[in-house]
């Protein structure tokens, strides 16, 4: 790995762990409802925990804007933490300070205790030094574990870094592990899917995958502005006309680069984003004037399919159709099942994220047997952007 990570920290027994993780999970009525970003942190808490460490947790809890806003305190969150990790977790009511500092001084080795959101104090986001340098003075070491904002040079994300030793966490050690086979060192054929509603949030994804990949698969409705950038007439579907010349020029940077662009040879078609709509396959050329492409055919499905089974390396974002609502959901679920007997059945390696993606994955029961999932939003697309992000370049091994 080109990162530090915790096999080269050495011993940490009775040494103050400043630990990043992402614990802006929801909560609603005072209690956490859905774990998985708990669950994603569990293992790097504990093994801190078990090696003697005194660990305090730093995160943040929405947007309070630098403000003390009470409904977006973490200490809900403390509970939550608790019951997964099986041990006790202490709670301070500030992330700076005396109240902080106590409580930190407070730990026995292997004690942990989580501070108080770091977005109450706007030095947070600005990346203020002063603040930053007052957070540090808690720590004698620094464990980044919150990939997902590993995108945001933040004092507790990024400046953190430049204060102490510091290292990923396992969670973020196996973000950066699977993100590196996929795209860094990958093994060939690589296949992407990219799908969503619009080409101008991905244009820098497209552009920087085109060059990677063996072949480019491109579903949703962002596939709807390369049919029509082509001359296919679709209805009234979903489309950014204003970026047909975009859409072309990617197609001719495709070609260049030796890279097969794969767009839908057949569409599902209804006059409604609806649930059950009336709903029909037709070829590119019999798309009704007053129908929208809502999903891929059978044939394209075929096709997808067909690359999947060519491909040693797959990496997946955005759904084919309109999955979340059905019959619109059926080439992705299809897709998503295939991709997963694939990695299960002939060693695929198969990476994915994004937040329609995860959601499509599980729809599809397919995200277990995926080889890497990602719960990292913007962090996820970023890196696929080709972009350093700086709460990962400041963990660089030198």
């Amino acid at each position: 790995m080109p990162f530090r990570t915790l096999n080269d920290a050495g011993d940490l027994k009775g040494k103050r762990v400043l630990l990043r993780v992402d614990l802006n999970v929801p909560v609603k009525d005072g209690k956490v409802t859905d774990t998985t970003r708990i669950d994603r942190v569990a293992s790097t808490i504990t093994e801190l925990s078990d090696r003697g460490a005194k660990v305090a947790l730093l995160a943040h809890f929405k947007r309070p804007k630098g403000k003390r806003v009470a409904e977006m305190s973490l200490a809900p969150v403390a509970e939550a933490v608790a019951k997964i990790i099986g041990r006790p977790v202490g709670f301070a009511g500030d992330c700076i300070g005396a109240e902080a500092e106590e409580a930190v001084a407070a730990l026995n080795d292997g004690g942990i205790v989580l501070l108080e959101n770091t977005r109450y104090y706007a030095g947070e986001e600005a990346n203020d030094a002063e603040f930053t340098a007052t957070l540090a003075k808690l720590g004698d070491v620094y464990v980044n574990d919150a990939f997902s904002a590993a995108h945001r040079a933040h004092a507790s994300t990024e400046g953190l870094a430049h204060h102490m030793p510091a290292y990923a966490g396992r969670a973020m050690q196996a973000e950066l592990e699977a993100l590196e086979k996929a795209l860094a060192k990958p093994e060939r054929p690589v296949v992407a899917i990219v799908g969503g509603a619009k080409v101008s949030g991905k244009l820098e994804l497209l552009a920087n995958l085109i060059g990677k990949v063996d072949a480019l698969v491109i579903g949703g409705a962002m596939a709807n502005t390369f049919l029509a950038a082509k001359g296919v007439a679709i209805g009234k579907s979903l489309s950014e006309p204003d970026l047909a010349d975009a859409a072309r020029q990617i197609m001719l940077s495709a070609a260049d680069a030796g890279c097969a662009i794969v767009l839908p040879t057949d569409v599902v078609v209804a006059a409604a984003l609806e649930a059950n709509a009336k709903a029909e396959t037709v070829a590119l050329d019999a798309v009704p004037a007053d129908h929208m492409i809502l999903d891929v055919g059978a044939d394209t499905l075929a096709a997808v399919n067909t690359w999947i089974d060519k491909a040693k390396t797959l990496v997946w974002n955005g759904p084919l159709g309109a999955f979340e609502t059905p019959p619109f959901d059926r080439s992705t679920v299809a897709a998503a099942k295939h991709a997963a007997m694939r990695t299960r059945d002939a060693g695929l390696l198969s990476v994915a994220g994004g937040g329609d993606t995860v959601a499509a994955l599980n729809l599809a029961g397919a995200g277990a047997d995926f080889s890497y999932v990602s719960a990292a939003g913007g962090a996820f697309l970023e890196w696929l952007e080709g972009k350093a992000l700086p709460g990962v370049e400041a963990l660089r091994a030198a």
